[in-house]
């Protein structure tokens, strides 16, 4: 209370925190788990892939189909489209003003740590603190501080981790929604769903009910995720050892969605590989200057005039110029 009625009315400008996994990684972390039904029968994925979520996935996959009047290959990719365009890219787009205001609040709380733990240490000289009481009454003043800018400034982290909760379920429940169609699992209504996607293909994927054996769509899709990955540790900012840790794991992730996406049928394959592409597709838009100006986000020290090309910079300089 002491430093907080002090410092509180000082305060006129922020911190920052950064969450680090890039728009359109959050669908991809569950991906081992939701894409093998087999794994438990009758437990959990048969509740999951018989919920009402589902069932409005598979019906609006069939209604714009049916409306559209466009192949199913199409269709599905239309379909992961619009929910990226039409659900995530906002969400995205509302992430990355609560991410640039963290960054912008970051020197304030460097500088008012620096008073704190000056005011700290005077405290604890005078009241006699041994180390351990000292740094205990700077870590719950600090936080009780940065809380307050948070408030302030309304972008408490949290917020930001909106995309990830709603992008997650929604990329689980078509992916079983499609699932169902595909093997004839849905509901007397969609079941003849299952014939004509065996006939709704292209290309090399003509029956979108079976795996896509030559393996170009799961290649392709891990392909996409690992490059989402890179270009995201890219980033001119020192990645703290948990963001290090998260990029790996996700990279792990995107190589183990090769052989996974091999196993389902090539109507999940492509709507997972639609969705990647998309969120390649938005990320490489959040970083337009003039984008970011549409969709009012702050400009931040880490913003670059020129985007793309630092990122072809950085990518050729990790790549290729290593000794």
């Amino acid at each position: 209370m002491w430093y907080c009625r002090r410092v509180g009315q000082g305060l006129q400008r922020p911190l920052r925190e950064r969450l680090l996994l890039p728009p359109g990684w959050g669908s991809r972390a569950g991906a081992a788990a939701s894409s093998l039904p087999s794994a438990s029968p009758g437990g959990l994925y048969e509740a999951l892939a018989e919920s009402a979520p589902v069932h409005w996935a598979e019906s609006g996959l069939v209604a714009l189909q049916a409306g559209t009047g466009l192949p199913w290959w199409l269709s599905i990719v239309c379909a992961g489209a619009a929910l990226r365009t039409g659900l995530t890219l906002p969400l995205a787009a509302h992430q990355g003003h609560l991410l640039a205001k963290l960054e912008n609040l970051q020197p304030e709380i460097e500088n008012l740590a620096k008073r704190l733990r000056y005011e700290v240490s005077i405290r604890g000289k005078q009241l006699g603190w041994s180390e351990k009481v000292a740094r205990f009454h700077f870590r719950k003043n600090l936080g009780r501080i940065v809380s307050e800018l948070y408030v302030r400034d309304n972008c408490h982290p949290f917020k930001a981790s909106l995309l990830m909760w709603i992008q997650i379920p929604v990329w689980v429940f078509v992916s079983i929604a499609l699932r169902n169609c595909s093997v004839g699992a849905a509901d007397s209504e969609v079941l003849a769903v299952q014939e004509q996607l065996s006939i709704g293909g292209t290309l090399w994927f003509t029956d979108l009910t079976v795996a896509d054996t030559t393996w170009i769509l799961p290649v392709s899709l891990g392909l996409l995720n690992l490059l989402i990955v890179e270009i995201f540790a890219l980033r001119k900012l020192k990645l703290s050892r948990f963001q290090k840790y998260a990029t790996n794991v996700i990279r792990g992730l995107s190589i183990l969605m090769i052989p996974i996406a091999a196993t389902v049928p090539s109507s999940m394959a492509l709507y997972w590989l639609t969705s990647s592409f998309m969120g390649l597709s938005h990320n490489l838009l959040l970083r337009s200057p003039t984008f970011r100006r549409l969709c009012h986000i702050p400009r931040t020290k880490s913003d670059s005039d020129t985007p793309y090309r630092d990122i072809v910079s950085a990518f050729y300089t990790k790549y290729f110029l290593k000794k």
